[in-house]
């Protein structure tokens, strides 16, 4: 059914006022937006001003309410039309600001599907709302930066509520004259408040603004409601954000920002804005502002707020846009040193704990404030995101930044020095920009070592740790990292600097260190805190593998360190080892102690015969062992480092093959392992017994074989050359051949097999790179030469034998690990046998045990046999004419003894006397 026609109901007493009224409804009703606009386009009737305006009132009075969604595209070409005609026809500017007073109102809709079905009508509608901004009437712009800001709006208009009261509590009966629509608007519905803030971001509306900002010159009040509508749009929605920077509303903003301002509002908006694009599309904004004018501008801006900015409102907007010209620097190409804006920032940061001559800071005077506290911070973090760029060093140099952090580093003077020094920063303050200047000493140091080594930053440092580590009471702030009170905060980063400094490299600098005594006094440091009993933290144990990192850095490379590491050095790396690895996954951090302790023990220990010889007394082989046992797969390739370095002391081997884990197993069986794991994770083929399957490719992985149709250049390693450090078996064979093949304790038959495997592994590895450089000349084409090639055929034969004899070999192993096994099968059973047996007699003794005692009878007879056999057994007696038994002797005395001179028992000669022995009842004769 047309909702524009209307259907009567005769009724016998209606008056005459209601039929008037429904008159005037159903004409407005009538009112057809095409032939509005025929109406206005029509050249017979377009200079018909007066009934062009009385028909737009009308259609202006019928939507009162709001815009029906059907009918937005007809409003929007009326409105352009309107447009047109005002630049000869001032009269059409008020029906133009009523609709765009209109425009404020939710738009209608009839069904629920409208929304969806006349959605590209309202994205049209709004492009169209923000096209016109062309128009040069400052009431008519004014309108429309209201009615994009109205629709970010949460309160609804009031004469929405009433328009729509009739659609929430109906009352059909009543009809007054002054609410001749609400009929209308029982039938209608608001959209949701949201479906015109997201259609809005898939219109142009946000772009076309933007592009309107140029025509504003001469209208800053216009201007000024315009940016407060592009701050909220930028702050509403990344897309919004998306439509501005592809108008290059960024670079537009941030050059007209210090154009004349009556209300001194400009500028807050602008930069607001710009946050928000810095923020939602950071990589365009950036290169939009990064450009030699924007910069220029923002140098402007800032400076102007610097010198003039008293108020708390100015400081804030001062150190918005030194945030907006961090963000900018982060951008390598932007053009910060060009402008000499970054000159002037490195000098405000010296500012004031260094003199200096700029005229910038000559009359600059802080009050130690927050915001100026907050500005300090800002432009210490410019520091370090400036000192990617090597020319903003030179200006460091210059302006003598390295001098100033050294200053803000020190340690906090005593109370009556700062009652004795002129106003300053707050004591909290004071502790945080000693951090963060410690922070940003850490970067820029490293970068900067001649003027550290200048202004002797290594004694400022060991001097600011001594104070770390003394008992003297200390009021600090440091919550996050120690709690109030404690001075971890401040040993945290002077660890950091200390440890970033020695990773360099530089000798002078580590040599320094080393002869102000940082070895000891570092050992010190960790086994105090080690004695601590206070609970382990994140903070703590980034310290403690922060010492032990500084201390490898420093004895890496030097044997009179790696002494001056000593007994006391080895005692802290063994207490450590003794941890473990039951903590590696908690995330507090014992995974970087567990490493910085093994790269402790290669760094400081291994290389040093003395140090070497007293880690082994205390057990060291033995518990790096039980490291690579109970460590990670992740921990397995540096700990094998450590302990091959370490068998190049004789003294190890010993150590090594004594050990034995809580199961008795052999380091060497250990060994085997890891090797068999890490085949497994290459994915090399193996028989279930772990035998060569291909004696083709005998140690050659997974990995590898997807890579044989690739040529590699000749700068880059090849993949069997560099599957050597990206795995842990060139690190087990080269143990082994330390401990040796033959005569290793705790091995099973496996173990033997796989130790086939690991003694040809070198002779596999050699066969392996021979056959990639094959295979890559033939894929480049190449044909070596006659000689060459029959060489290279060699090879592969001799390592086809090679691979031949290792699985012959691993057979026989099995085939005796075979028969070892049948054998003790065949013991086991005739054990079993023999102890089924015995339990068989057992059985039998117990019966007729049970049966003598339980029948009489049976034991009568037993009794019977037994007496019979005890009289069968008897001897039996002697008669008259028996024959004599003859007589038997035995030693009885020694008569003498007589010595021949001989040597040994034939020099003596004895004489025996003899007695008799007599059979039973044989008389002497």
């Amino acid at each position: 059914m047309d909702s524009r026609k209307v259907v009567h109901r005769r009724k016998p007493d209606i008056h005459a006022s209601d039929k008037n009224q429904r008159s005037q409804e159903v004409n407005v009703k009538s009112l057809d937006l095409s032939k509005v606009i025929h109406l206005l386009e029509d050249p017979l009737t377009a200079n018909l001003k007066e009934r062009h305006l009385f028909v737009l009132k009308k259609l202006l009075k019928r939507s009162q309410i709001g815009f029906l969604l059907k009918e937005l595209s007809g409003i929007g070409k009326i409105l352009n039309i309107c447009a047109e005609k005002v630049t000869d026809h001032p009269e059409y500017v008020p029906i133009l600001c009523e609709a765009l007073q209109i425009c404020r109102l939710p738009f209608l809709k009839e069904k629920v599907s409208d929304e969806q079905n006349y959605t590209q009508d309202v994205i049209e509608f709004l492009s169209n709302l923000g096209c016109l901004m062309r128009m040069s009437d400052a009431e008519v712009r004014q309108h429309i930066v209201q009615c994009v800001r109205s629709f970010y709006s949460c309160v609804a208009p009031k004469q929405l509520l009433e328009g729509m009261a009739g659609f929430i509590k109906p009352k059909p009966r009543i009809f007054h004259s002054d609410n001749q629509f609400s009929r209308l608007s029982l039938r209608l519905q608001p959209t949701s408040p949201g479906y015109r803030l997201q259609l809005l971001e898939r219109s142009d509306l946000a772009q076309t603004l933007v592009l309107s900002m140029a025509a504003l010159e001469n209208q800053p009040a216009i201007k000024l409601q315009l940016l407060q509508t592009l701050q909220i749009l930028s702050s509403s929605s990344d897309m919004n954000c998306a439509l501005i920077l592809n108008a290059r509303g960024a670079e537009m903003i941030c050059l007209h920002m210090n154009e004349p301002d009556p209300s001194g509002q400009v500028l807050f908006y602008s930069s607001e804005i710009l946050w928000n694009l810095l923020e939602k599309g950071s990589k365009e904004a950036t290169a939009q502002l990064s450009s030699i004018e924007c910069v220029i501008s923002l140098k402007e801006a800032f400076i102007h707020q610097l010198i003039n900015g008293f108020r708390h409102s100015d400081l804030q907007l001062r150190n918005d846009l030194l945030v907006i010209t961090t963000l900018i620097t982060e951008n390598l190409n932007s053009l910060i040193n060009e402008s000499l804006f970054a000159k002037q920032l490195v000098a405000l940061v010296t500012f004031p704990e260094l003199k200096s001559q700029n005229p910038l800071v000559c009359n600059l005077k802080l009050t130690y404030n927050n915001e100026d506290f907050q500005m300090k911070k800002l432009l210490l973090n410019l520091l370090v995101i400036m000192s990617k760029d090597s020319a903003a060093l030179q200006l460091y140099k210059e302006e003598r930044v390295t001098p100033a952090l050294l200053t803000l580093v020190s340690p906090p003077a005593s109370s009556s020095e700062r009652r004795s020094a002129s106003r300053q920063w707050s004591p909290v303050q004071q502790e945080e920009l000693q951090l963060q200047a410690l922070a940003t000493l850490s970067t820029i140091a490293p970068l900067m070592l001649d003027d550290y080594i200048t202004c002797q930053g290594n004694s400022c440092l060991l001097l600011l740790l001594d104070w770390c580590v003394a008992q003297d009471p200390f009021f600090g702030q440091s919550h996050s990292s120690g709690g109030r009170g404690s001075k971890k905060a401040q040993m945290r980063h002077c660890i950091r600097v200390l440890r970033s400094v020695t990773s360099s490299g530089e000798d002078l600098v580590n040599e320094d260190l080393c002869d102000q005594g940082v070895i000891n006094q570092l050992l010190g440091i960790l086994m105090q805190m080690e004695a601590s009993p206070d609970e382990e933290d994140e903070v703590t144990l980034e310290i403690k593998s922060d010492i032990q990192l500084i201390l490898s850095a420093l004895c890496e490379s030097d044997m009179h360190r790696k002494e001056l590491f000593g007994s006391e050095g080895v005692e802290m790396a063994v207490h450590f080892l003794r941890k473990g690895c039951n903590n590696f996954y908690n995330g507090l951090g014992h995974n970087k102690l567990i490493l910085s302790t093994v790269d402790c023990v290669r760094s400081c220990i291994v290389g040093c015969y003395t140090t070497e010889d007293y880690f082994l007394a205390k057990g060291g082989a033995s518990l790096v062992l039980d490291l690579l046992r109970s460590s990670p797969r992740c921990v397995h390739c540096i700990v094998l480092a450590t302990l091959l370095e370490l068998c190049e002391n004789p003294n190890t081997l010993s150590h090594i093959l004594s050990w034995r884990d809580v199961g008795s197993q052999t380091a060497p069986r250990l060994l085997l392992q890891l090797w068999r794991d890490e085949e497994e994770k290459l994915k090399v083929s193996r028989t279930r017994h772990g035998g060569i399957a291909d004696p083709q490719r005998p140690i050659l992985s997974h990995y590898q074989q997807e890579d044989t149709q690739l040529s590699f250049p000749a700068t880059t390693p090849s993949a069997a050359v560099l599957e050597l450090s990206e795995n842990l078996r060139s690190k087990i064979y080269l143990i082994f051949c330390k401990l040796g093949f033959q005569g290793l304790p705790g091995l099973s038959g496996k173990d033997y097999v796989t130790l086939s495997i690991i003694r040809r592994y070198l002779d596999f590895k050699v066969s392996e790179v021979w056959k990639e450089i094959s295979r890559e000349l033939s894929l480049e084409g190449v044909r070596p030469i006659t000689p060459d090639e029959e060489a290279l055929s060699t090879i592969h034969k001799v390592s086809e034998d090679t691979a031949s004899r290792a699985v012959a070999e691993q057979n026989s192993i099995l085939e005796q690990l075979e028969k070892d096994d049948i054998d003790k099968e065949e013991f086991m059973y005739t054990e079993i046998k023999s102890r089924w047996k015995q339990q068989e007699l057992t059985a039998k003794s117990w019966d007729s045990y049970v049966s003598r005692t339980s029948n009489h009878e049976i034991l009568k007879e037993v009794k019977a046999q037994r007496e019979k056999y005890t009289e069968s057994s008897r001897p039996k007696p002697m008669h008259e004419d028996a024959a004599v038994l003859p007589k038997k002797h035995f030693i009885g005395q020694v008569m003498s003894i007589e010595r021949t001179g001989a040597s040994g028992p034939a020099g003596v000669k004895l004489r025996l006397a003899r007695a008799p022995i007599k059979a039973a009842g044989q008389e002497e004769v």
